[in-house]
């Protein structure tokens, strides 16, 4: 990656600050990071621009990292987080830089450790160990790497093993054409299992290949093919025989090499069939003893018809297809060796009945063939079924005597029901019978719709375009105590499941509350009322009626603001009983009489008609 790039990237995705490169390689450079919303130290991988041009390997990118990103395991580097940053370059361009988040370790990678020499056979044993179980995890997942090499296992300073990388290999060899494109990326070929080499259809099998690779070479130092260019190495992954690692170092046991070639098989069917197998035959031999699953694989090597056709001693030659070392070293020094230089007579006439037996079956079988009618392949190819639904793309595949799985998977661009691509893909010859996963689309991913509640509606609206979601109508209402500009609530609710880029709407509070007309109320109901409502309420009494009803309210009906003042004007009088009519204007009149005005006056003559 250019350094001009990296070095315009100092805040990626408004969230992980960049700091000193860690790690280089020829797809990305490794920076130490720090999240700074979860306050914690990452390493963030930023890769090469140029993948980010091929709109395949973007979804591509974006699949394998959501996979890798739910494996949780002690040997495999957690993926946090994924994407592409838009960079501008020196000369004034944008460029798209996808980068990777993932956990930071706190140790060296294997390639580092190697650069001291091989490590004893113990060690070798328990690192590979690690690799294996990480493998054994994400293999059940469905998750093949496809890039096992020293540069992408860490080994911490406790001694923990931990792969990374995963499904970042796929994303880039499904968009490159030849081994040559592929390794300019991933770097060196040395790791390439054979169908890797030959641009064949890969699965866990591959794995445990370029894991024997790595055994290989954490025993003796180095890999186990070297050339003067990738395609030189793919090359010999296909065509030539590993030596038997004991050859290069001296300390390794017999048992160890077996199950070391018994990984680099060429023909994936012989090879280990799963990482569980691999490291129970590995802790077996780790122990002294050799394990069953190898010894078979040696007596039928041994045996192979094309190794007496042609004369070649298994416990001599150089070729490791056949050359597993003698595991009993007392037959070993007891056994008798071979002086002639050419095959004996005995094996010369197997050969020739053997011959003349295939010959004769061919021509059985021809012989018998029905007229115009050809004998079956063993092989078929995978139909294209994109853009069919599940149901018409099982009948296809059942045409051509394959099996059919389905398997869902959220798209934003396929339509629901729709098969999106098959694995392996069309076009790809298969064996009969075999079992095509066929990817069919989910539809886009359903989201949970956040609470935003009682947030900014700045807030809110980024909170909502973060999950995925478009803001639509942003609505004002009522509310006695949810402060002006703040979220009451959205439609749909928060927690709705709904599809990426759906519309949501927002209700913000107005920071008001519609005012009653509380007049002719009884005091107590109407302060009740607007007490309820987040209003200050102020009775003022009037002696002038009786009641206790409201007779006037200092504001009128309509729009207030939130804890206003309201006065409410009640009447206070007491209420006269009528026992208390006649003595009652007695006495007042006897005080007017005294007092001033019309009213006392009255009151006076009356008082004196009663004296």
């Amino acid at each position: 990656m250019p350094e001009g790039v990296t070095a315009g990237i100092t805040l990626l995705a408004n969230r992980y600050e960049i700091g000193d490169v860690i790690g280089r390689g020829g797809m990305a450079t490794v920076h130490v990071g720090t999240d700074t919303r979860l306050g914690r130290k990452v390493a963030v991988k930023l890769l090469k621009p140029s993948l980010a041009n091929d709109p395949a390997f973007r979804i591509r990118f974006r699949q394998e990292a959501q996979a890798a990103a739910r494996m949780a395991h002690p040997t495999i580097v957690r993926v946090y987080d994924a994407g592409e940053e838009t960079v501008t370059e020196p000369s004034g361009a944008e460029v798209q830089v996808p980068y990777i988040v993932m956990e930071h370790v706190d140790g060296r990678a294997l390639s580092d450790v190697l650069d001291d020499g091989p490590l004893a056979p113990a060690e070798a044993v328990r690192i590979t160990e690690g690799i294996l179980t990480a493998l054994e995890y994400s293999h059940r997942a469905g998750v093949v790497h496809r890039d096992i090499k020293p540069a992408n296992v860490m080994v911490t300073h406790s001694g923990q093993v931990k792969v990374m990388d995963f499904g970042i290999a796929r994303a880039i060899t499904d968009t490159s054409a030849t081994v040559a494109q592929t390794t300019s990326i991933l770097g060196t070929a040395s790791y390439f299992s054979p169908e890797q080499a030959r641009g064949e259809t890969v699965d866990a099998r591959t794995d445990l290949y370029s894991t024997g690779v790595v055994l290989f070479e954490l025993l003796t130092g180095r890999p186990p093919f070297t050339g003067d260019s990738p395609v030189a190495v793919a090359y010999q992954h296909v065509s030539e025989q590993p030596v038997a690692p004991s050859t290069l170092s001296p300390d390794v046991s017999p048992a160890l090499d077996a199950v070391t070639l018994h990984a680099m098989v060429k023909d994936r069917t012989r090879r280990f069939q799963n990482a569980a197998e691999f490291r129970t035959d590995l802790q077996q031999a780790a122990a002294g003893r050799v394990p069953v699953s190898t010894r078979t694989l040696q007596q039928n090597a041994a045996h192979d018809a094309s190794t007496m056709l042609f004369g070649v001693n298994p416990r001599t030659t150089s070729n490791p297809a056949v050359a597993f070392r003698e595991l009993d070293d007392d037959t070993a020094e007891h056994r008798p060796q071979r002086t002639q230089n050419r095959p004996p007579v005995a094996w010369i006439w197997l050969g020739i009945i053997l011959t003349a037996a295939v010959i004769a079956g061919v021509v059985f079988f021809v012989a018998n063939l029905q007229p115009g009618k050809a004998p079956v392949s063993s092989s078929v190819s995978v139909p294209n079924v994109v853009g069919a639904t599940w149901d018409s793309a099982r009948g296809e595949l059942e045409k051509r005597d394959l099996g059919a799985v389905e398997v869902g998977e959220n798209s934003d661009d396929v339509a629901k029901d729709t098969v999106i691509r098959t694995e392996p893909g069309s076009g790809t010859n298969v064996a009969r019978n075999q079992s095509i996963r066929v990817v069919v689309s989910l539809g886009p991913e359903q989201v949970a719709v956040p609470d935003v509640a009682k947030q900014s509606q700045d807030a809110a609206q980024q909170a909502l375009e973060a999950a995925g979601f478009e803001v639509g109508a942003i609505n004002s209402d009522y509310s006695p105590d949810v402060p002006e500009g703040t979220v009451m609530s959205t439609d749909p609710a928060s927690s709705t499941q709904l599809e990426k880029g759906s519309v949501v709407n927002l209700t913000v509070s107005n920071g008001k509350v519609r005012l009653p007309n509380v007049t002719q109320q009884p005091i107590s109901a109407a302060n009740t009322t607007l007490a309820n409502l987040g209003l200050d309420v102020q009775a003022s009494p009037t002696y002038t009626c009786t009641g206790n009803t409201v007779t006037q309210q200092s504001a009128p009906e309509g729009d207030i603001a939130q804890g206003s003042t309201v006065v409410l004007t009640y009447c206070a009088a007491p209420v006269r009983q009528p026992s208390q009519q006649p003595s009652a204007p007695a006495q007042d009149g006897g005080q007017g009489n005294g007092g001033q005005g019309d009213g006392g006056q009255g009151g006076g003559d009356q008082g004196g008609d009663g004296q």
